[in-house]
């Protein structure tokens, strides 16, 4: 069975060769006239300037966490690998999103200048160009987890639950690194374009990127490290973490199998999943395409056609995985792939609906700002709240589906000890599914900033109203597919997060081994009244601890813990929310003194200082992104140092539950105010300048970071919170104050 690994390594490479090969044939498209190349150089040159800072202030956080993590180690707190595993984490997250938003910023002329000869081409270059960072961001994930599975069982003698709970400090790493990308960059981006949009739109009546608008450079430099980079860490933790959780569910629901290597097998099922994924993501990357005059709803169709055809390839193909594999019951567990897949579809296309302007709920949004301003957030709020219902029952049926198919329906023992087990398996692999498809699925989410770069490039560069009619329509298309995109990964977060409880408990157990081997009397305390030896800790169950830990509604540590959890999501939210308010205050200062002392912008007769607003957002994100980050941290340790085990899991079911519902309304409120404008520009209730698209164009700005920065942002925290609990699980179980 070994061989596997090698599969799912050469999987990998196959993944970063195709990246290679669409970056590489982007860069042979032509970008356009000299002021195009001007323009999309100010552009990366901001980007890259703004990245290189932000790497400078993780890589601080970086070095003390990994030291903080080699002081356990030497305690015995945790595993002499663990800080290793951690920073390599942080770092293939962090190469995921550079290479992605080297692409993006190389793309966006490009896309612009292939626009001039049609739609279809327009569509392509960008498309295939997101391509790079979907299928960067799996196939760094993959080697990554092959590379440290290898190195594990070469050079440790740890057991197969040990180093998969290992392995699962890596997926920390790339939380943390995910946190801070997600939150500098969706400062950033929303601080540029609610400066350029509320003083360049309402108060001076000129349009989108046009190039007199000083804020106009920053809001596209943004769109890359906050809609690109940010995305990319985002989503590479979200791949990574499903995939490595359910290996270690898989190292210990198998565990006691009588029969040989079924543990293995456990461990090498979701990745073998994943890696066909990849090769199934590039075949309907290679699908998408569309004609000339279409519509939007055709447009969405052309990329449809490529996630649907890899999503149906892989449904089919995770049965012949499952059955050559060997695994016990692998037709149940195949099924449950299918529930994640069949989730992520219809969260998908629930999101769709709520957020595309070719639908009525979007377009009633539109049609509130015959009213004015007021109504338009009204609506959108309203739509945000009602377009939560489809997404939690539906992951709420996935949940009871996945759990049931991998205990083959037997409801009778449905909480026993070993049917917990294997249920728990099925949850973390039906997120796998859901995931599975990750190359292509992201490519779409990536596509849409490059098209708005695109957009933007060709306004500044006077392409004519052809080119940006088409580039309007590409752009419109993105931002459906970042909502589709945004209301896919916080499902997915949802279903690794549940699996993460189960991995928090096993890494609890595994804290106590080592707690009970270093004791002199060859006992690890529970409780006051409850020592266990090892022998003893290794055959508890989860119900056991549950047990042990008193984990019920009636344990006021638990329900403390539900509370702070629920709490964070909002608390985290507020504090991003009023740092992108701070920064964009700013920005719009700024905006109107240009305006005002700079003679000749508006006639565009002068240059305006791009770069001054560059760098008011640059610094903006700097200052604002360490504390709601470093909180996400530092609360599941103080939890756990004060209210024990019990306040952590109450903490972690409080943080997911209340924040999956907020990160869907937060996401599917700003995709619809966002497109609604859209809806106006393209002449609907007055058109551009008209006193509807102003009232838009504010509901937007209400809309900017609660879709690109709040929200997108949640699902990390409700994922690094687990990771963070699990490191510090040896910490927990050591010292607790009550």
């Amino acid at each position: 069975m070994d061989y596997v690994i090698y599969l799912v390594l050469a999987a990998s490479i196959l993944a970063l060769g195709f990246a290679f090969y669409f970056y590489k044939s982007m860069l042979k498209e032509d970008e356009g006239t000299d002021l195009m190349k001007k323009i999309a150089l100010h552009v990366r040159n901001g980007a890259m300037a703004y990245l290189k800072q932000q790497y400078k202030v993780v890589i601080i956080v970086f070095i003390i966490l990994a030291a903080i993590f080699g002081v356990m180690a030497i305690f015995n707190l945790q595993n002499e690998w663990v800080w290793f595993a951690f920073l390599t984490g942080g770092f293939f997250s962090g190469l995921a999103g550079f290479f992605g938003m080297k692409t993006a910023t190389y793309a966006s002329a490009r896309t612009a200048n292939a626009a001039k000869q049609s739609l279809n081409n327009g569509l392509k270059v960008a498309f295939r160009s997101g391509a790079v960072m979907g299928l960067t961001v799996v196939g760094l994930a993959l080697l990554d987890i092959s590379l440290w599975f290898i190195i594990l069982t070469k050079f440790t003698d740890y057991n197969l639950v040990v180093i998969t709970t290992t392995m699962l400090t890596f997926g920390m790493g790339a939380s943390t690194q995910a946190l801070f990308a997600r939150v500098g960059g969706g400062i950033y981006t929303k601080a540029a374009d609610v400066g350029a949009d509320l003083v360049g739109k309402t108060e001076y009546n000129i349009p989108e990127d046009d190039p007199r608008n000083p804020a106009t450079i920053a809001d596209n430099v943004g769109d890359n490290v906050g809609d690109v980079a940010g995305m990319g860490a985002d989503l590479y933790e979200s791949y990574a973490g499903s995939i490595l959780a359910t290996a270690a569910l898989g190292a210990a629901a198998f565990a006691k199998s009588a029969i040989d290597g079924m543990q293995l097998k456990a461990i090498f099922a979701p990745m073998l999943i994943a890696a066909v994924g990849v090769l199934l993501s590039v075949i309907g990357i290679f699908m998408v395409r569309t004609k000339e005059d279409t519509s939007m709803k055709q447009l969405l169709g052309a990329l449809s056609r490529g996630t649907n055809t890899s999503s149906i390839l892989i449904a089919v193909a995770t049965f012949f995985i499952l059955w050559g594999l060997g695994i016990e019951n692998w037709l149940g567990i195949s099924f449950s792939v299918v529930v994640g897949l069949l989730a992520g579809v219809i969260i998908g296309k629930f999101t769709e609906y709520y957020t595309s302007q070719s639908y009525r709920p979007t377009q009633k949004v539109a049609e509130s700002s015959n009213t004015g301003p007021a109504t338009v957030i009204i609506s959108g709020l309203g739509l945000g709240m009602i377009s939560t219902a489809v997404p939690v029952i539906t992951i709420g049926v996935a949940i009871i589906l996945a759990y049931l198919c991998a205990i083959g329906f037997d409801v009778d023992n449905f909480l026993s000890a070993e049917n917990l087990s294997m249920g728990l398996y099925g949850i973390g692999i039906a997120a796998v599914g859901m995931l599975s498809t990750l190359g292509i699925t992201l490519a779409t989410d990536a596509y849409g900033p490059i098209a708005d770069n695109a957009g933007g490039n060709a306004e500044m560069s006077g392409l004519g109203a052809e080119v940006r009619k088409r580039t309007d329509a590409l752009d419109a298309l993105g931002n459906t597919t970042a909502a589709t995109g945004k209301g896919f990964a916080i499902g997915s977060a949802a279903l690794t997060a549940l699996a993460l409880l189960a991995s928090y408990v096993e890494e609890i157990k595994i804290a106590l081994v080592r707690l009970a081997e270093n004791a002199s009397d060859g006992l690890a305390r529970v409780t006051d009244t409850i020592a266990l030896n090892v022998e003893q800790i290794e055959a508890s169950s989860l119900i056991d601890f549950m047990e042990y830990y008193q984990v019920n509604l009636m344990n006021p540590k638990v329900l403390v813990g539900v509370f702070i959890g629920a709490m964070m999501s909002f608390l985290f939210c507020g504090l991003t929310m009023n740092a992108v308010g701070r920064a964009a205050q700013k920005m719009v200062e700024e905006v109107r003194r240009q305006f005002h002392e700079i003679k000749g912008i508006l006639e565009g007769k002068a240059e305006p200082d791009y770069a001054r607003c560059v760098g008011i957002s640059t610094k903006g994100a700097q200052q604002e992104m360490l504390f709601p980050s470093l909180l996400a941290i530092i609360v599941p340790i103080a939890v756990g140092v004060i209210f024990g085990v019990a306040g952590v899991l109450g903490l972690l079911i409080g943080g997911l539950s209340t924040g999956f519902v907020l990160a869907v309304f937060m996401a599917n409120s700003g995709g619809a105010w966002d497109n609604a404008k859209k809806y106006i520009e393209e002449g609907n209730f007055g058109g551009k300048g008209s006193d509807q698209h102003k009232a838009t164009v504010v509901g937007d700005t209400v809309g900017d970071p609660f879709k690109d920065t709040s929200g997108p942002s949640l699902n990390i925290l409700i994922k690094l919170m687990s990771m963070v609990s699990i490191v510090m699980a040896g910490l927990t179980v050591s010292f607790t104050l009550i």
